[in-house]
């Protein structure tokens, strides 16, 4: 056989497989909307194994219930970078990638986040399309930030994707020159800066946006180091230590209310978490464990142990719980912060090995209503009056016993400031409460 020959005797190619061969094999309708205008984008591979994967992208999109997206050509001129809270970016299951320590950075196709099979409908790589987002912000990025009456300097696009910001440096460090800068992006419409002597106005500003109301994307500050941005690390004793800890205590609170709502019911029942201050002004969260039905324990610092019908039975540091090796837990797969799951409930000889912050007494003076209340949603405390005109000063009555101080809640969105700091009633200061002092 010649050499010709050996080519001529070679089988034919086998056909690619077409379009709706593959939707059908995936139980799609080989009309679904928009599929018109990605078919030529399909038809280009010319490998078996491209246009399988084609299709899986279509089977993902539309399993997920999300519309399929205009052409790559359309498409691009409409992207923009977005930041959200890491649990977010979980939960929703879109595209994202790490940014920082409890940020995501995701991509907006016009008003939509961009899922991952996205990219394999248009043959893009994540980098070029997140790049490409990116210098549609920068073009859009001219102006100086405003300098507040507080001296910190705040944003001024206010287009929504002012957050989205903190990730081109170059429209933000060159704010303080030869300074430590830090920064906040309370809101997805505010990035807030300072340099590092006027951090507690930073605090304040943070303070502010959450009293104007509107959704919140993430409370504590961050800080540049060298070319590295990253949450604040503030240790005791500097000032700014326990105000940050109460921002991070906050988005930390936030993600956990946001995640009963996919919790299982047939799991349990989810730990609420709350806050409170010991006297030392460190603040610390607070997961509530009541009997009478499995409990999904979230990281808190601290837990408060109730009988069925409510009976305080004292508050208890959680790092020690393994000393009750009776109890087994298991974790919860969810998305977020992590949960375990417990069935049983411990017994008062169990308690009693535990490190205990406070005694069932003094857990009840922390109980609603005049106690510890949720830092978020119904039960809330409001805003404060604004204080009216003090009248004319008249004759002072004669001092009389002050009553002890009452128990007084971490605050909530619209509360926080760093000069009104709550605390645990006077009868829960000094010795004798544990891993107060601990970190």
């Amino acid at each position: 056989m010649g050499f010709f020959d050996r080519f001529r005797s070679r089988a034919e190619e086998a056909p690619l497989p077409g379009l709706a061969a593959l939707l059908e094999a995936r139980g799609l309708p080989p009309d679904l909307p928009g599929l018109g205008a990605l078919t030529p984008g399909f038809e280009a591979h010319r490998k078996a194994g491209e246009r399988e994967t084609w299709a899986d992208a279509v089977a993902e999109v539309h399993g997920q219930g999300l519309p399929l997206p205009e052409p790559w050509m359309d498409a691009q001129d409409h992207l923009l970078p977005e930041l959200v809270p890491a649990w977010r970016a979980e939960r929703e299951g879109r595209w994202s990638r790490s940014f920082m320590e409890g940020l995501s950075q995701r991509i907006r196709v016009g008003d939509r986040v961009m899922p991952a099979a996205w990219l394999k409908l248009w043959d893009q790589s994540a980098d070029d399309v997140l790049d490409l987002a990116l210098d549609h912000l920068r073009h859009r990025s001219g102006g100086a930030f405003e300098r507040l009456p507080s001296g910190a300097y705040r944003s001024p696009w206010r287009d929504g994707f002012d957050a989205a910001r903190l990730l081109l440096p170059e429209v933000w460090h060159g704010l303080f020159k030869d300074q430590h800068p830090f920064l906040a992006i309370p809101a997805a419409d505010t990035l807030l800066a300072v340099p590092q002597i006027l951090l507690p106005k930073l605090m304040d500003e943070v303070g502010r946006v959450m009293q104007a109301g509107g959704p919140l994307l993430q409370l504590a500050v961050m800080e540049r180091i060298g070319d590295k941005l990253m949450t604040a690390r503030m240790q005791d004793p500097h000032p700014m230590s326990a105000p940050q800890k109460e921002l991070k205590h906050l988005d930390l609170i936030e993600a956990l209310r946001n995640q009963e709502q996919d919790l299982d019911p047939a799991l349990g029942r989810p730990a609420r978490v709350t806050m409170l201050k010991t006297g030392q002004g460190k603040p610390l969260t607070v997961a509530a464990w009541t009997a009478g039905a499995p409990v999904l324990l979230p990281e808190a610092d601290l837990i408060a142990f109730a009988t069925e019908n409510g009976e305080a039975l004292g508050i208890y540091a959680r790092q020690t719980l393994p000393r009750i090796q009776e109890l087994k837990g298991e974790g919860v797969a969810i998305w977020g912060p992590r949960r375990v799951r417990y069935e049983g409930f411990p017994t008062a000889e169990q308690l009693s090995r535990l490190e205990r912050f406070a005694t069932a007494e003094q857990m009840k003076a922390l109980q609603a209503p005049a106690g510890v209340r949720p830092a978020s949603g119904p039960g809330a405390p409001g805003p404060r009056p604004v204080p009216g005109p003090r009248p004319a000063p008249g004759p002072r009555p004669a001092p009389g016993p002050r009553p002890a101080p009452g128990p007084r809640p971490a605050p909530g969105p619209g509360q926080f400031s760093t000069q009104d700091v709550p605390t645990l009633p006077r009868h829960l200061h000094g010795a004798g409460l544990g891993v107060q002092d601990k970190d």
